[in-house]
Order: C-alpha cells, then structure tokens, then sequence
C-alpha cells in the first residue's frame, strides 16, 4: 500500500515537472532553458530535479512521449468502434485538438522534436509515424467506402496535422472559444472538405469533455 502512494506521488510529481519544463520550453525555446530555469519554477532544487530526470533532453522526450502515448491510446479506441469512418475521424480531430491545447502537450508538440538525438529521437518519430499512419487508414477506409469524396489519404492528413499541431501557436484559454468548441469546429469543417455533413456523423462518445478526450484521460 505504502508503495502504491510513494508510486502514485512519484508520478504526480514527475506530471508536474513535464507542465513547467513544457511551459518553459514554450516561453524560451528548449535550448534558451536551463535545469536552473525549470527547478526554480517549481521551487525546488537542482538536485531533486535531478532525481526524477537525468537531463533537460529527457524531459523534453517525456514531454512528447507522453503527448504522444495520450494520441495513440485515442487512436486505438476509435479504431476499435465498430462505425463508419466519418465518425471515426470526426470523435479523433476532436479528441486530437483537446490533448493539442492541453498546456502539457500543446508546449511540447510546438517544439521541433528534432532537438532531441537518439535513441529518444527514433523512439518519437516511430510514435509519430504511427499515429500518422493511423489516421491516414481512417481517410482512406471512408474514401474506399464512398462515405467521403475522393482524396490523396497522405495529403489530407497531414493537412489535418498541420492544422491541428498549429493550434499550439494561437489558442488562448482566455480566448473568445472553449477548447471543445474549437475541436468541433475543426472535425466539423474537415469532414466537410471530404463531403460529409457533420450534423449526420454519430457521436461515438457522448458526453466526453475537451479536458478528458474520449472520457479516457
């Protein structure tokens, strides 16, 4: 039991240093932040950071790594619902654009992976890839299906991705739209481009907050 809660507050702990290293990353770049930086945000010492990451490039790693994790776990239960590919699209851009304007993930992801050198590099671009691939499946069963128009798959995700990762650079949340709004409207203006009324496609998940996409965070 004991360890269960030194377990559990570990990970909290760990939580919290990801959001201020990513806040930190996002306000002076990754390479214009120091150790010194991200500890004295959290009022801790050097040594005690230390403790729980090895690096500044770790952290940076476990930032996306966890981004990334939270995307794919969206990813596979979609996949896993047995619906027509527009919906499957519309609840993953929704759930996408939640875990984007997250303060965790959206300081992260705006960062250039490409900071980071192996093995952590390989590691992410092989997440990444997966997540891409997974999302181009969807695209491509709805096209085969006749419930989208026709499209390049490739092309079209990664307009969506460029449009999604962008969101990182602009969102507010003191600004005029709530994040769930802004994941709506994103899924509802994609679907469409691909010829799909959005007032047409079933909610998959009912009741999913954009703070908690899918109710799986």
């Amino acid at each position: 039991m004991g360890t269960s809660r030194r377990k559990l507050k570990a990970e909290r702990k760990r939580r919290e240093i990801l959001r201020a290293a990513a806040g930190a990353f996002k306000k002076r770049g990754f390479y214009g932040t120091t150790m010194e930086d991200i500890s004295s945000e959290l009022l801790m010492t050097q040594g005690s950071l230390y403790y729980y990451f090895k690096s500044k490039e770790e952290i940076l790693f476990a930032c996306h790594e966890h981004s990334l994790a939270e995307m794919l776990d969206v990813l596979d239960r979609v996949r896993n619902v047995d619906a027509a590919a527009p919906a499957k699209l519309h609840a993953l851009i929704e759930a996408h654009v939640a875990i984007m304007i997250d303060d965790l993930a959206a300081s992260a992801m705006a960062l250039e992976f490409t900071a980071l050198s192996e093995p952590y590099l390989s590691q992410i671009i092989a997440m990444r890839d997966r997540y891409e691939q997974g999302l181009r499946d969807i695209i491509r069963s709805g096209i085969d299906a006749g419930e989208f128009l026709p499209a390049n798959p490739r092309l079209t995700g990664f307009a969506i991705l460029g449009a999604i990762n962008w969101i990182a650079r602009w969102f507010r949340s003191q600004g005029p739209l709530a994040a769930e709004a802004v994941g709506r409207q994103f899924a509802d203006l994609f679907l469409r481009s691909l010829g799909v009324d959005p007032g047409s496609v079933q909610d998959l998940f009912p009741g999913h907050g954009s703070g908690s996409p899918l109710g799986g965070r």
